[in-house]
């Protein structure tokens, strides 16, 4: 499992390849419908999209979807997807985390997969996502449950081991969201160093602005 910027890069062109990913892609993106209830006249940001994996099935049902993230490689493997399907309300944005991203104010719905484990401030990031959402503007973030550090084997980047969900809601509010939710949106299933395997469950926090 990459860990750095530059392994992420690396690891583009393949990411897909990973039955894994995509299950857990579509998983999250199913949860993300079925609890927020996607319209046609929303804006929606993908906060770590990586290859665009949630991006895409979360596009069929909105307005517009700006994909972001800090790996130019992933952004690469979206553009192209982008390309190839003839998208025109899909767009990948290459963003810096130790910067605000210049969007204030514009998104009706943000969601981050699998990327609040690499953040290591979460707090200041959720704040972050608070001021890019339009008023009553909903968030939806997905996660690993706090774990024992054996779900990545390459802990390079990995700013946390999961999170304890009632830390996440405790940040949540701090920040200035409402009406907070959670589901568990996905089960990681991994071979472990044993032969027994290992689940690692994936929950989806929802909140409101």
């Amino acid at each position: 499992m990459p860990g750095s910027k530059n392994d992420f890069d690396k690891a583009a062109t393949t990411w897909d390849d990973e039955p894994r990913r995509v299950k857990l892609a579509g998983d999250v993106a199913r949860t993300v419908i079925r609890e927020v209830g996607l319209s046609p006249d929303m804006n929606v940001l993908d906060y770590g999209c990586g290859t665009g994996l949630v991006t895409l099935q979360l596009q069929p049902y909105v307005g517009s979807v700006t994909g972001a993230d800090t790996s130019r490689g992933m952004l690469e493997v979206l553009r192209r997807k982008i390309r190839e399907s003839g998208l025109a309300n899909v767009s990948a944005v290459l963003i810096d985390t130790d910067k605000e991203i210049p969007v204030e104010g514009k998104f009706n719905l943000v969601v981050s997969s699998m990327t609040m484990h690499h953040i290591q401030d979460v707090e200041t990031l959720f704040r972050k996502f608070h001021n890019l959402l339009l008023p009553g503007g909903r968030l939806c973030v997905a996660d690993l449950d706090a774990e024992d550090g054996s779900f990545h084997s390459n802990t390079t980047g990995v700013a946390h081991f999961g999170f304890d969900r009632r830390e996440v809601r405790s940040m949540l509010g701090n920040a200035g969201f409402e009406d907070i939710r959670e589901v568990t949106a996905s089960v990681i299933v991994k071979d472990s160093d044993s032969e027994a395997q290992r689940a690692y469950p994936v929950f989806l926090m929802t909140a409101r602005k």
